[in-house]
């Protein structure tokens, strides 16, 4: 399979997740669907045959130590594609985290869908952007339970 094959299927099999998020965000299938089929375990599998099925091609000076090695690890267009799959399910699982959490809040999910599209677009930006709807909903900045000895 080509590398432009496989990012384009991993493109449609994510979109998916992304619909059910901003358009049907309460059906009892939604996150289970994104946060144990779609994202750890379709895109994970996919991730890892092409990471592995690479390994031994790395591009001479690829690696991870340095935007050098990367952009050259990044020239092996499977090497490529895998980031780009990394990107699209930490990005969807994320977005799955949002609607999640703002359901325990009480966010409104008007509200969430601009931060969805973001984070979908722009990963970190949308995960800020929720954050800060967040910190002004629960006038808290704790997202997470402190750890418990």
């Amino acid at each position: 399979m080509s590398a432009d094959f496989v990012f384009t299927i991993c493109g449609y099999l994510v979109f998916p997740g992304w619909l059910l998020l901003v358009f049907l965000p309460k059906w009892k299938w939604t996150l289970s669907l994104i946060t144990t089929v779609i994202a750890p375990f379709i895109m994970g599998i996919v991730y890892v045959t092409l990471f592995f099925s690479q390994a031994g091609s790395f591009p001479e000076g690829g690696g991870f130590g340095s935007i050098a090695a990367v952009s050259a690890a990044f020239s092996n267009p499977y090497l490529l594609t895998a980031g780009w799959i990394h990107y699209l399910a930490f990005d969807l699982f994320v977005g799955a985290w949002e609607v999640n959490d703002s359901q325990k809040i009480g966010l409104s999910h008007g509200i969430v869908i601009p931060c969805l599209l973001v984070t979908f677009i722009g990963g970190p930006a949308g995960l800020m952007l929720y954050f800060l709807l967040r910190v002004i909903k629960t006038k808290n900045i704790q997202i997470l339970e402190p750890l418990k000895a």
